[in-house]
């Protein structure tokens, strides 16, 4: 055993003192080529030396052949001599006039200097020039010099001031006069521009005088009415009268509003009390759920004789005549309660009033609806009359009724609706066949009332209905006339003969 361990130490001593040597061998190596490199270098570096040498030869020469082709310039060393010519102007060697440039100052001391200097020279021109238009001053000439003209005392005509403040004075009451007019008007339902136009006069814009040729003739004439040819005719341009019609364009009438028209929704019965049943639900969720947050009081049990026993039981059996009083004091309570809701509820009389009236008023800015009635006779019957005027003022209507023999016209003013209910009242609900009225050969005969014409106005032209009686035919055209409608009593009185 000993035997075998000597063997193996001597074998891994030999393996160790091998790599010791190799390593040694390799380092021995490495230090040799160290030493031998930089004499290796220094045997080649002659060699490059050469190269780069014969390079630079070769370029100079290309060089110095280039640069002998081109003209050598020669290099100015002296500056060159100023010459002159016989006005004293810089000229060259050929004889042209060189402009030599001035030197500006850049200093802001010698700019300013120098423009002090181009100062003087200017005021001296000046005074020199002045100097040579004294000499030609002839002092033989007067002059003036400018005087101050004197203001004269203006003097105002007596009376000025006086008439002016009666102009003032008299502009004040017409304002006054205006605004109690309009008010009084408001009171009545009655447009302050009706009553001011029935007091203001009015200009006469009804002329009866025809023009001698109408516009649409003026087209197709040569000249006028009184150009002719030989034969007695009128000249016509013929190439004006041609087989085409002429459409106009469709505009869009005036009493039409702009507006957009939407059809309202109507509910049924059951509809509504499903709404109704809906609304009273959340209403009484809201008050469950201020009544669980303790915003407001439970309320006290609704109590009646009827379910007296049921609600308070024991109680009402202990002290019944208390608890009837007391339930009866809530049951007054209740009442109370309702009466005042309903009262505070209740319009009062003026709250009625406008009420009614905007039921009743219409908007009749895009027109105005005008009915004529022709009736024979409403001299004699009281009762009548006070429906026509009665019924014309509680539908806020404007107008007049003229009463005259065998023709009494009435003409009212309003919306549509107003013209309705009126038309129904006059030709419907008054029965003027009861009454019995005496013809021109008095014979008797029933009375009778005809809707002579009813179309749209743009304006009113009548204030606060009321009856005039007129003597003869010429008052009552005249009165009709006054307001511009002349024609309503035309056709009026027109019907009224072809009846008779």
């Amino acid at each position: 055993m000993d035997n075998m361990m000597k063997s193996d130490l001597s074998s891994v001593q030999i393996k160790q003192m091998m790599m010791n040597a190799q390593k040694e061998i390799e380092e021995r190596k490495r230090k040799l080529l160290k030493i031998q490199a930089p004499s290796l270098l220094s045997r080649n570096m002659p060699l490059l030396d050469v190269e780069r040498a014969k390079k630079i030869k070769e370029l100079q020469k290309q060089i110095k052949a280039k640069i002998g082709n081109v003209p050598q310039t020669q290099i100015q060393t002296k500056p060159t001599a100023l010459i002159l010519d016989s006005e004293g102007r810089t000229v060259d060697q050929t004889g042209r006039e060189i402009n030599v440039p001035l030197l500006q100052p850049t200093l802001k001391a010698n700019m300013r200097a120098k423009k002090k200097e181009s100062n003087k020279t200017h005021m001296n021109d000046r005074l020199n020039d002045d100097s040579l238009e004294n000499n030609f001053h002839d002092e033989r000439l007067f002059l003036k010099g400018p005087v101050r003209q004197k203001r004269a005392l203006r003097f105002h005509e007596p009376g000025k001031f006086q008439i002016m403040g009666e102009r003032l004075r008299m502009s004040a009451q017409l304002e006054k006069l205006q605004a109690e007019i309009s008010q009084i008007a408001r009171k009545t339902g009655i447009s302050s521009a009706t009553k001011l136009a029935l007091i203001a006069p009015k200009t006469d814009i009804h002329l009866d005088e025809s023009p001698n040729m109408e516009w649409w003739d003026s087209v197709i004439l040569t000249k006028d009415l009184n150009s002719v040819d030989k034969e007695g005719n009128i000249l016509i341009r013929n190439s004006a009268i041609t087989n085409l019609i002429e459409h106009p364009t469709q505009m869009k009438p005036p009493n039409e509003s702009t507006r957009p028209v939407y059809l309202p929704v109507f509910l049924t019965k059951n509809e509504k009390k499903k709404l109704r049943r809906q609304n009273r639900r959340e209403q009484w969720k809201d008050q469950q759920e201020q009544i669980r947050l303790g915003l407001i009081d439970p309320p006290e049990p609704k109590l009646r004789i009827s379910n007296l026993m049921r609600v308070l039981g024991t109680e009402a059996i202990q002290d019944p005549t208390k608890i009837e009083a007391h339930v009866r004091e809530q049951m007054a309570k209740r009442q109370k309660l309702h009466e005042d809701m309903n009262n505070a509820r209740k319009l009062t009389v003026e709250q009625k009033r406008e009420k009614t009236i905007r039921k009743i008023k219409e908007d009749v800015s895009l027109g105005v609806h005008v009915a004529v009635y022709r009736i024979r006779d409403l001299h004699s019957n009281a009762s009548k009359k006070y429906k026509v005027e009665t019924n014309a003022k509680q539908l806020l209507m404007t107008g007049i009724v003229v009463l005259f023999r065998d023709c009494c016209v009435v003409t009212v003013e309003g919306g549509p609706k107003q013209q309705k209910k009126y038309k129904r009242l006059m030709m419907h609900r008054i029965k003027w066949n009861e009454d019995f009225v005496k013809d021109a050969d008095g014979k008797e005969i029933p009375n009778s009332c005809v809707l002579v014409w009813e179309g749209i106005s743009q304006r009113r032209n009548f204030g606060e209905i009321k009856f005039k009686s007129v003597p003869n035919e010429k008052a009552a055209r005249d009165l009709f006339y006054k307001h511009h409608v002349e024609h309503y009593w035309d056709l009026s009185y027109s019907g009224a003969v072809l009846e008779c």
